[in-house]
């Protein structure tokens, strides 16, 4: 299994999950929420990272699973 990071990305129904360098969307959603949901289980079985973009396409949150590279002190 690879372990890519899914992006949370707007779409024309709403909102979609799409794994990093794919074309194709690994699921549709009617709400962000929904999308992040489903995001979310796929990142924790990878140990992968969740990007969620904004309405305009922006990175707004990032969430790391797994093992971070660069976790923080304190």
């Amino acid at each position: 299994m690879s372990k890519k990071n899914q992006h949370v990305v707007p779409h024309s129904s709403g909102w979609a999950v799409r794994g990093a360098g794919n074309e194709r969307v690994t699921s549709v959603h009617v709400t962000q929420r929904e999308a992040i949901g489903a995001a979310r289980e796929t990142v924790i079985r990878q140990g992968s990272e969740m990007l969620i973009h904004g309405e305009n396409g922006r990175i707004r949150e990032r969430n790391t699973y797994g093992k971070d590279p660069y976790p923080p002190k304190g």
